[in-house]
């Protein structure tokens, strides 16, 4: 299970302003800011964070997936993904070889880190 989940970035903002459109979609927004650190959710307290990086050397990729309340949600984060400019790893479809209704789609956000949008119901 998961509780929370920070990463680490080098814009602050350029981070906020994709996933303040990438996570509406889902359902997700920002629901806390502590001093450079945001912190995004869609209950009441943040599962997901941005924040300033501040440790340790180099890149290392983060594989982030989010839950999607049916195909179109997954549908409206890879175009809203799109309109930010992100790199499209792989458009929204079926991944048949995780499940059989495994909808799910990939992007790059601004730091590199790979984005997923996925969606387990079927359609």
């Amino acid at each position: 299970m998961l509780d929370h989940l920070i990463i680490q970035t080098d814009d602050v903002a350029a981070s906020a302003a994709f996933y303040d459109a990438v996570l509406a979609p889902l359902g997700g927004g920002r629901l806390l800011v502590l001093g450079e650190a945001i912190g995004y959710g869609a209950g009441r307290a943040p599962d997901f964070w941005v924040g300033p990086h501040r440790t340790g050397g180099g890149f290392r990729e983060s594989h982030i997936a989010f839950t999607a309340p049916d195909r179109a949600a997954v549908d409206g984060f890879f175009e809203a993904a799109v309109a930010a400019g992100a790199e499209v790893l792989h458009e929204p479809r079926v991944w048949p070889e995780y499940h059989e209704h495994y909808y799910g789609a990939f992007v790059r956000d601004p730091d590199g880190h790979n984005v997923e949008a996925v969606c387990h119901r079927p359609a």
